[in-house]
Parts: C-alpha cells; structure tokens; sequence
C-alpha cells in the first residue's frame, strides 16, 4: 500500500516551476543558461513599500493577524476595487491569502465537491487544473485557437456547459499569451453565464496593471449582473513587484469568503503580518511607477515579437498585456527536424542554445511555446540570437 495520497497522484509537478529550478542548477553547474520560464517582474519592490515593511517591523506588527487579513489591509482592497473597478464590497467580502495562487486554492477547496466541472479555456494558468482535481472536480478544458486569439468564444462556452458545470475561470490578460478581453468579449461571454445561474465565474485578473496599446481592462463583475456569482481575485506580487512577499486576495460572495476563511483557518493561517503591511502601503501609495514599468515591459515585448516573427518557422501573436509571448513551433516539428512535439522542441533549445522556456502542452495547447520578457533586455537580445540560430540550423 502506498503512502501517497490517491489526489496528490492525479496532479504533476508545475511545469514552469520545475523549468525555472533547472535553469537555475545548470547555471550552478557553470552554464550560461538565459532563463524565460519564470513569471516574475524583474523590477525591484518600489522603496515606499519596502519601508512601510520596515516600519511594520519596528512598531512591532509581527503577530497573528486575523486568518483572512488585517482590517486595514481589507479597507485598502476595498479601495482599490472600487477606485479602479467601480465595484463596491464590504469587509465580510474580502479575503486574503499567502500569494493569489492560495486563494484559488481555497476557493476550489471551499466550493467543490467530487465530479463538479471548472470551465478552463486554454491556453491556461498552469496550476488550474491541478488545483481542481486535488480539490476532487473535473476540469473542463476548452482549446481556443491562435485564430481566435486565445480567447473563449460565446459559441465553445454554449457548446461546453453541462448539469455539473459549477465555476468557469476567466483570466485577463492572460498568463501564458498575455491575451486580453474586451468589453464586449467579456459582456457576450457574461450573456450566457447569467442564463446559467449555478455557474459561479472565477475572474484572475492578476495582471490587471500589465497591459498595452491602450487595452482598457474591464473584469467581468464590473461589466454583468454577475457580481453576486464572481469571485474576483488579483493580488500585489505582479504589478507591483513583489512575488516573494505572497500576498493575493480577492473579492467575492460572504458565503464563499466565508468557506475560504474556514480552509485557511486549518492550513497556513494568516499570510506574514509583515507582507500585509507592506501590501497596505502598495495598494494605497503612489502607483505612477505602474506605468513606467509597463512601458519597459512594452518595450520587451515589441522587441521579442518582432524578432521571433523574423524566425523562420516561428510566428508569434502580439499581446494585448502580461509579460509573455506565445509564439507557435509547429513548423518545426516534422521528419526533418525529428522533433515531434513542443516538449522536443523547447529541450532541444535548452541543449543546444541554453535557453529556457515553457512548452505550450503544459498550458494545454501543443505546438507552442511560452517565453517570458520578464527580464533584461540584454537578456532577451542574447536569447533571441540564441533562439534563431537553433531554429536556423533546424530549417537547413
């Protein structure tokens, strides 16, 4: 009889993770590996926040807090909705967990029960439908195509709902190829969903500040009657730089905030009072550096996709925000390169060129690959060459 859990055998290792440690032990091992799994800015924490951390510690917040957030965390997230968002909460619908991924987590613990189906478009987050099979659901994956944008249509959303549908995941722009929704993209899926009153919407709007060309973001309880079936969540570790500090939260139900509370009471408790703190300070300070940064990232961006678009065999889409492309291999994988999937493909680049990225069957959509320009541009310059002459020795 095995030890391990049957759940824990369902699930996999996250496959983003698991490139970002192998980057770092070849570099260990004296390799000049140029690393673009990870997703995480490589900006610093703005100084404001970090020293509303110190002072934090100096009046010597680091006690318990209350296992969903401090009060004065909560207020600054109920601020920032409805300063941003035009949405309006209360306290009782506010929670907050150690990084955003928690909060998902919880959510799903909280609300499945065993073969309850999550809608999840792909390209997806890797960790969504792992989360909902340890939580005992079924995912439900839906494949958006390139021609569509990576986006979920109205038509695949009817064709996809079923009896034991119980929450659909919208995330924009999106993480792994940085697509994002319109209004009215947002409003004809919220159409349906309205039709459909026991389906509960879980919007992860984590890269709400990461965006380009003038894409107004808009999230789906701001735009549709939906408000009382959305879960919202969002958290401080991309816009602001501060992936370390874990702090996510979101927005939602009593009922469901409340169910989350009770899960998180019986696993990590409350996230770092420290964290908390700091998150006040980023949430309510100045924000001006949102937009410098996001023009850095623009920047990235406009480089990488015009480089990879000159690559012959590649093809790359522009994002509308995030910081990751997701650009197509799929005419490289033929007889002639014996490479037979993406997974062959983005191997083949770590040996040969010592570049790593992510292959697109992980984010359940193969033939593709997904780089992150979450990193310096002398980075990104090494690694494109890097990336054309491994796809030009491939095409001779």
């Amino acid at each position: 009889m095995s030890i391990i859990s049957a759940s824990l055998k369902r699930i996999k290792p996250s496959p983003t993770i698991a490139v970002t440690q192998k980057a770092r032990e070849l570099r260990a091992a004296g390799k000049d590996v140029i690393g673009l799994g990870a997703g995480e800015p490589d900006f610093d924490t703005p100084e404001n926040i970090k020293k509303a951390a110190i002072k934090a510690i100096k009046r010597g917040d680091t006690k318990y807090t209350a296992v969903d957030g401090t009060p004065e965390l909560k207020k600054a997230i109920i601020k920032k909705f409805k300063r941003e968002n035009k949405l309006n909460y209360s306290m009782e619908q506010i929670t907050v967990g150690t990084g955003g991924k928690q909060v998902l987590y919880n959510a799903f613990m909280a609300t499945l029960n065993k073969g309850d189906e999550v809608i999840i478009p792909a390209p997806f987050w890797v960790s969504y439908p792992d989360m909902v099979l340890l939580a005992g659901g079924k995912p439900k994956i839906i494949k958006c195509t390139e021609q569509e944008g990576f986006k979920l249509t109205p038509k695949k959303l009817k064709k996809v709902i079923t009896k034991k549908t119980k929450w659909i995941i919208l995330n924009s722009p999106s993480n792994p190829t940085g697509a994002g929704y319109s209004k009215k993209e947002i409003y004809d899926l919220a159409k349906i969903l309205i039709r459909n009153k026991k389906i509960f919407i879980l919007s992860d709007d984590i890269y709400e500040h990461v965006r380009y060309d003038n894409f107004n973001f808009f999230t789906i309880a701001q735009v549709s009657k939906l408000k009382d079936r959305t879960l919202t969540m969002n958290g401080v570790s991309k816009s602001y730089a501060m992936t370390g500090w874990r702090i996510g939260y979101a927005a939602g139900p009593k009922e469901i905030i409340k169910a989350i509370r009770k899960i998180q009471s019986q696993s990590t408790s409350n996230p770092s009072s420290i964290s908390q703190a700091a998150a006040v300070e980023a949430l309510n300070g100045k924000q001006g550096f949102i937009k410098t940064r996001a023009k850095a990232f623009k920047d990235r961006r406009n480089f990488v996709v015009k480089s990879l678009n000159s690559i012959k065999g590649i093809s790359c889409l522009t994002p509308n925000g995030a910081f990751y492309v997701f650009p197509s291999c799929k005419r490289l994988l033929n007889k002639k390169t014996k490479l037979k999937t993406d997974t062959d493909f983005v191997q083949r680049l770590l040996e040969k060129q010592n570049v790593a990225v992510v292959q697109g069957s992980a984010f359940g959509l193969d033939g593709y690959f997904r780089i992150s320009y979450a990193t310096s541009m002398k980075n990104l310059k090494k690694a494109m060459l890097r990336i054309k002459s491994f796809c030009e020795a491939l095409n001779k």
